[in-house]
């Protein structure tokens, strides 16, 4: 399936919070999710595109306190999901999107940040996928200046210290601790 047509509609709703490189890494990561954890592509990719196209809906200057590390507003988080399920819906029927498949992906965005557990391979897969996003050169600079983290290597700490409390897959967590590494290289190499 080309997903594309997915991708070209959520353009719009991804100009926000740099959602449009989240969600290009994020589908790279799912892809190796995809291969080696099982699931199924035409929920899992389509949730992955759109599992952030929420966040359009909710003014810049508040979407810091809806997320990151430390006191969050969960509120707008949980709104930003609500809203991407919305917004998910309105494209998967400018796409003709299959209908059987539509109710599981907007589930999965409903909950991808709110919902800890995973209902499904296809849930823990774009979990996995959204979170390893963090741990990626463009993830840590982007947390590193937007929350204002003191250094990288304390952002690195962090990360770290989350990786067994956010991932769902053996996949998930081999992909995070790797990334972690590279970063920690790069950093001691003076290349952050």
């Amino acid at each position: 399936m080309d997903y594309h047509s997915i991708y070209d509609l959520a353009l719009p709703f991804l100009d926000t919070r740099e959602n449009k490189e989240h969600t290009l890494i994020s589908y790279k990561f799912a892809a190796r999710l995809l291969k080696e954890e099982g699931g199924d592509p035409s929920v899992v990719f389509p949730a992955v595109i759109l599992h952030d196209v929420g966040w359009k809906s909710i003014p810049e200057n508040l979407q810091v306190s809806a997320f990151g590390p430390g006191e969050r507003d969960i509120e707008l988080n949980r709104l930003h999901e609500i809203e991407g399920a919305r917004i998910a819906g309105e494209i998967f029927k400018k796409v003709g999107y299959a209908p059987h498949l539509i109710e599981e992906i907007t589930e999965i965005i409903l909950g991808h940040d709110s919902i800890k557990e995973a209902t499904s391979i296809n849930d823990a897969i774009v979990k996995d996928s959204d979170k390893l996003w963090r741990f990626t050169e463009h993830g840590v600079r982007f947390s590193t200046k937007r929350f204002s983290t003191p250094s990288r290597s304390l952002n690195l700490d962090r990360l770290g210290n989350s990786i067994d409390e956010w991932f769902l897959t053996a996949t998930g967590i081999k992909l995070a601790k790797k990334e972690l590494a590279l970063r920690r290289k790069n950093l001691e190499l003076g290349k952050s």
